[in-house]
């Protein structure tokens, strides 16, 4: 049929030479009537004729093979009755997928012997139990589950042929995994075990399978594994380490694998950021590391390691240089950095180094990276220079604030500032604040890193005007301050602060009849001086540890209307302390006592007394409403202060474990003595929200006054960033 086909031509189509030897195969009859000869038996005949025919010297001399003929029947296959259903909805090629999973493995007929652990609804892991113990097992199958398509992938919508997909996927998935331990001749099927629904109960040996005959959302996979040996590690090469002589020791044991040990490809990527670590941390800031490389061998059950090392010479730190030295200079930078020229070089503090010019905001992109100037030579290290290339920042800001405060009424706040007026690192900021108890107008001049790194020097000036219920005072104040600080970068144990303070004030307080007194001038030098050490796990959020903090101020005050002066010191104590009382749960304390002693309180301006009350101090009452108060109720301020605050933090998993519910209770009290008491304690209560963001936890807490006084609200509320203390 096809010869003739192909060589019949339609009427008035073009004639095409021929082979003669091909045209001389073709009967007469075929040519006459290609269509009638086709059908008949002389057509038949004449192709096994020709299929017999030998072909010439010329041609193939191969004969057809007179014993390979193909079936003319092929005999069908009867359909699994268990699979029936799985053929209209899955289709032919996932009932054929089903069958090879069933066929006989290496290990078919021990089923018995083996442990059967539910991963999930969906996955059932079943293995010998000798596997369970090669001492990673709860690692291999959480990283299963945690990748399983199978599990993430899985929809109330799916089809069966989606699910049987999947676990062909997680299949594979899980010979790749096992190769990661080590684990090359594992041997695994997979099973349709049954489905998760209620009325098809499952089946231990998957004789039974019952799918869902409509999807396969409800379909459960039992993957059933041999692992086989474990490979071991036969050799491991690293190149050139010896080539670091002395320090050879000490790196080699940094790569914590050895010949004969298991292979853990997890443990050999570790093991190689440690290697590389250890040596930029020891002097070779150009030593490379290279990809492993590692070649099995399933004839004796292991591998063997190829990692090679170019140490690439040892080096010590030379001078820092900077791209722009007007605005910062190595000279700077070399006061910032905590390595000194000389040392050993060390990764890590160059890298601290990077992280404290990011901190100062100055720099948008920053590259810090050695370079050698003198090489290793006769075995002592060379020298290294460490070059950084800063771009600058935007370096103007202004910044805006507008709120309100129970007890301290709105307030709009504004500033303008150039980060690097004075280089380097000489900040200029101009603030004003106008609201309905406070003005204020100032500049602040602040030299960070001065002489050091995180000393700050600042210098402060400003005038301002303030109506508060205890007081009334138009103050100018100038201000300045030297100090070491934490930051987020370098939470520091121990922090001090040393300043002096210039103060005119002219200042009133409630007169005995309910008006205002009169207004008196006060001139005021302090040296105040603070110490902090700080034990806590986080300087925004801590969860574990202790705070402490001592503020003294000698002061010398004089009353320039009375005529009255004199010395006196103010002192306040602050400890806080954090503990976890579950995973969830932090249990948080503070205490703080102030006094002032060496005056009578009439002798110290309102401005300078001590106060309690608000969001940083007792949550529920108002700004300075606990104390001492006059006839029309306003705070009259003390020599002493007592304050104790308990909280507990709790993380409730919403928002991915962001949000945290804090409920609390404060005390408090203030005295006219110097003495600190526990007496005429003033209560509040109230419960806090905290959502905590990669820069400290955002805090917003409601409370009430337990024990109200006349003039007391009902309800007070705080927002802030970080926690209470």
């Amino acid at each position: 049929m096809l010869w003739a086909s192909a060589l019949w031509a339609p009427p008035g189509a073009r004639a095409q030479e021929t082979d003669p030897e091909l045209e001389a195969l073709i009967p007469d009859g075929a040519v006459a009537d290609a269509e009638g000869w086709a059908t008949n038996a002389e057509a038949e005949s004449a192709v096994d004729d020709v299929v017999d025919t030998p072909i010439d010297e010329t041609g193939y001399t191969l004969a057809w093979p007179d014993d390979e003929r193909l079936a003319v029947e092929i005999e069908p296959i009867a359909p699994d009755p268990a699979l029936a259903e799985l053929l209209d909805p899955a289709g032919p090629e996932i009932a054929a997928d089903l069958r090879s999973a069933d066929m006989e493995s290496d290990f078919a007929g021990r089923e018995s012997d083996l442990v059967r652990t539910a991963l999930s609804d969906r996955i059932t892991l079943a293995y010998p139990d000798a596997f369970a113990q090669f001492g990673q097992f709860e690692n291999f199958t959480k990283r299963f589950l945690a990748l399983s398509t199978l599990e993430s992938l899985a929809d109330d919508d799916d089809t069966l042929a989606q699910v049987v997909n999947r676990a062909r996927a997680d299949q594979d998935l899980l010979a790749r995994l096992l190769t990661v331990y080590g684990f090359y001749d594992a041997d695994i099927r997979r099973e349709l075990a049954g489905r998760r629904a209620a009325e098809a109960a499952p089946v231990d040996d998957g004789s039974d399978v019952s799918p869902a005959p409509d999807g396969g959302s409800d379909a459960r996979f039992r993957f059933v594994l041999e692992p086989g040996p474990r490979y071991r590690l036969m050799a491991i090469d690293l190149g050139s380490l010896d080539a670091t002589g002395g320090d050879s020791a000490m790196l080699r044991r940094s790569f914590a694998v050895e010949a004969g040990d298991p292979i853990d490809l997890d443990a050999i990527t570790f093991e190689r950021i440690d290697l590389q670590y250890a040596l930029t941390q020891n002097g070779y800031p150009f030593a490379e590391v290279a990809e492993p490389q590692l070649t099995i061998d399933h004839a004796v059950d292991g591998g063997t390691l190829s990692m090679p090392v170019a140490p690439g010479g040892k080096y010590r730190f030379g001078t820092v240089t900077s791209t722009d030295p007007d605005f910062l200079s190595g000279r700077h930078l070399a006061q910032i950095a905590r390595f000194k020229a000389g040392e050993t070089y060390r990764g890590s503090d160059v890298e601290d180094l990077r992280e404290a010019i990011l901190q100062t905001g100055l720099a948008s992109t920053l590259t810090v990276r050695p370079r050698a100037v003198v090489p290793p030579a006769d075995g002592e290290p060379g020298v290294a220079d460490i070059d950084v290339d800063i771009t600058p920042a935007p370096l103007r800001t202004i910044a805006g604030a507008i709120g309100y405060g129970t007890g301290q009424g709105f307030r709009l706040a504004a500033s303008w500032e150039h980060r690097n007026f004075f280089p380097p690192e000489g900040m200029l900021r101009l603030r004003g604040i106008a609201g309905t108890q406070e003005q204020l107008i100032g500049a602040t001049v602040r030299r960070n890193n001065f002489t050091g790194r995180d000393r700050v020097l600042t210098l402060d000036l400003f005038a301002n005007t303030i109506d508060r219920d205890a007081y009334e005072a138009r103050t100018i104040s100038a201000i300045a301050r030297y100090e070491r600080l934490s930051t987020l970068i370098f939470q520091k144990r121990f922090v001090w602060a040393a300043g002096l303070e210039l103060v005119a004030s002219q200042e009133r307080e409630g007169a005995l009849d309910g008006n205002l007194g009169p207004r008196e001038t006060y001139f005021v030098a302090a040296a105040p001086g603070r110490i902090g050490f700080d034990e806590s796990d986080d300087l925004l959020d801590p969860r574990r540890g202790w705070r402490a903090s001592l503020l003294l101020s000698p002061e010398f005050s004089r009353n320039n209307s009375t005529g009255s002066q004199g010395f006196y010191a103010r002192a306040i104590l602050d400890g806080s302390f954090y503990q976890p009382l579950t995973d969830r749960i932090v249990g948080a304390g503070r205490v703080r006592f102030g006094t002032i002693t060496g005056l009578d309180l009439s002798d110290i301006a309102p401005s300078r007394r001590l106060y309690a009350g608000g969001g940083g101090s007792v949550r529920g009452y108002g700004y300075q409403q606990i104390g001492p108060k006059d006839t029309i109720g306003d705070p009259t301020g003390g020599r002493s202060m007592t304050e104790f605050a308990l909280e507990a933090r709790v993380r409730t998993g919403l928002f991915d474990g962001a949000l945290s519910v804090v409920p609390f209770i404060d005390a408090g009290a203030v005295d006219t003595t110097t003495t600190p008491r526990l007496s005429d304690l003033q209560f509040g209560a109230g419960v806090g929200i905290r959502y905590h963001t990669n820069f400290g936890p955002l805090r917003v807490d409601l409370a009430t006054p337990i024990n109200p006084r006349p003039g007391d609200g009902p309800v007070a509320v705080y927002v802030s960033l970080g926690q209470a203390f």
